[in-house]
């Protein structure tokens, strides 16, 4: 069995991509408000934030199909677990990707001359790929969100705005925080469509410790907390807060699904479109985030 190009690109998990762009999105946003906005290098951060999610996805797909945690994976099949390629191939791949992101991250400290950064971009690694690689994951401790919270929110979205203005506003700091609660939200549904086969393999993921109902909870209040922390930023900035309601709308839906809202609560592979919709949650906000601060300046 070989894979297809179908294979590879959801081997990419495309529908994670929205939690990678988003945070540069923000960060570019609240550089605009600063004055100190640099296209050129805000279309590096958005590369280096692809090439690490990728990167990341391809490890895990490695990682946890050499373990054998996707051999009861209620998700699409992985490359690794399903046996469609060798998996030093999909190592080899995950490696490429972070490497091809060290280097968009080196041409970015050059240009934004504050070398400090490198120490943080060293981090990344380590990070990226001890989430589920390695004899002791901390993605199979439960602290996976720790992770994303970090690196997704406060350093994608704060490091984005950073790079461009020298400096991160305290509106740059909240938004970085919504940004990693959003991506939070969209580990934990995926985590939550897991809970039973992470179970049974020993994958203690923080959705698994808490167990369905609670795990649930925490969802609702990421993204709930995460809109309330926009509106304290666009608060400062006048009536350009609408550009928000599309995401909103649209993360009520998924909270709604989620949560039951006194209906029945998707679970399994009916909770895979609410992770790709609360992925458009990210990108929506994101872009909200960019559009307004943007527009508040003019």
């Amino acid at each position: 069995m070989s894979a297809t190009m179908s294979d590879w690109l959801e081997g990419a998990r495309a529908r994670t991509l929205p939690a990678s762009v988003s945070p540069v999105f923000a960060g570019t946003g609240v550089a605009i408000s600063m004055g100190g906005v640099n296209w050129g290098r805000a279309a590096l951060a958005l590369l280096i934030a692809l090439c690490f999610q990728v990167g990341v996805n391809f490890a895990n797909d490695y990682s946890d199909g050499i373990r054998g945690t996707d051999d009861v994976r209620m998700g699409p099949p992985r490359l690794t677990g399903g046996g469609l390629v060798p998996p030093d191939v999909v190592r080899s791949v995950a490696f490429a990707f972070f490497a091809l992101g060290c280097v968009f991250g080196l041409w970015l400290v050059a240009l934004c001359g504050h070398w400090w950064l490198i120490v943080i971009g060293i981090l990344c690694l380590p990070a990226a790929w001890y989430y589920t690689g390695g004899e002791h994951p901390y993605g199979y401790m439960g602290l996976g969100e720790v992770f994303v919270f970090i690196f997704f929110g406060l350093v994608a979205t704060a490091g984005t705005t950073y790079t461009q203005a020298d400096g991160v506003a305290w509106t740059g700091w909240l938004m970085a925080c919504a940004m990693g609660l959003i991506a939070c939200a969209i580990l934990m549904v995926n985590n939550i469509r897991d809970i039973p086969g992470d179970s049974q393999s020993g994958k203690h993921t923080l959705a698994v410790r808490l167990g369905d109902r609670r795990a649930r909870a925490s969802y609702g209040l990421a993204i709930g907390t995460a809109f309330i922390l926009s509106a304290c930023c666009i608060g400062v900035i006048g009536w350009w807060w609408i550009l928000f309601v599309v995401s909103l709308a649209l993360a009520v839906s998924c909270v709604r699904d989620v949560l039951g809202n006194g209906g029945r609560a998707l679970t399994g592979k009916a909770l895979i479109p609410v992770l790709r919709n609360t992925g458009f949650v990210e990108l929506g906000f994101g872009l909200a985030a960019l559009a307004t601060f943007g527009l508040a300046t003019l």
